[in-house]
């Protein structure tokens, strides 16, 4: 783990905005329950309720990574793409509100909001290959 950075926020609201995920063409998740997680530098990324996700779409990963602002990840994966969604089982005192939420990489999935499609934002998460520590 690395030390937190005091100019970097993470900031966690509860929506009713609508969230729709596809992963080539298919709904993995579609909820009006999404938090929505802001950190600086990074694009908006949208936790969702378990109960909200195809489930039976998604198999656990291998994949644990550190996050200093909200602890450790698990990913998922999916038939076509590995280590697409995380969610942390035991995040930070700090980040209770994303406990056990599913949130997929805004780079590699179609998102929808309220019915508008959300641009796929280049990061240092936008290709398939193996992440970088953090997400």
């Amino acid at each position: 783990m690395h030390a937190r950075d005091p100019h970097k926020r993470v900031d966690v609201r509860e929506s009713a905005r609508h969230v729709v995920v596809s992963i080539d063409g298919q709904v993995v998740a579609d909820t009006h329950h999404p938090r929505l997680l802001f950190e600086t530098g990074l694009p908006t990324r949208y936790y969702i309720p378990p109960e909200n996700v195809r489930m039976d779409l998604l198999r656990p990963s291998e994949k644990h990574t550190q996050c200093p602002y909200k602890g450790e990840a698990s990913y998922w994966s999916t038939d076509t793409e590995q280590d697409v969604a995380w969610f942390y089982p035991d995040p930070i005192a700090e980040q209770p509100k994303i406990k056990d939420l599913i949130a997929f990489f805004n780079e590699r999935v179609d998102i929808e909001v309220d019915g508008e499609p959300v641009d796929r934002p280049q990061t240092q998460w936008s290709a398939r290959t193996d992440s970088p520590s953090r997400a």
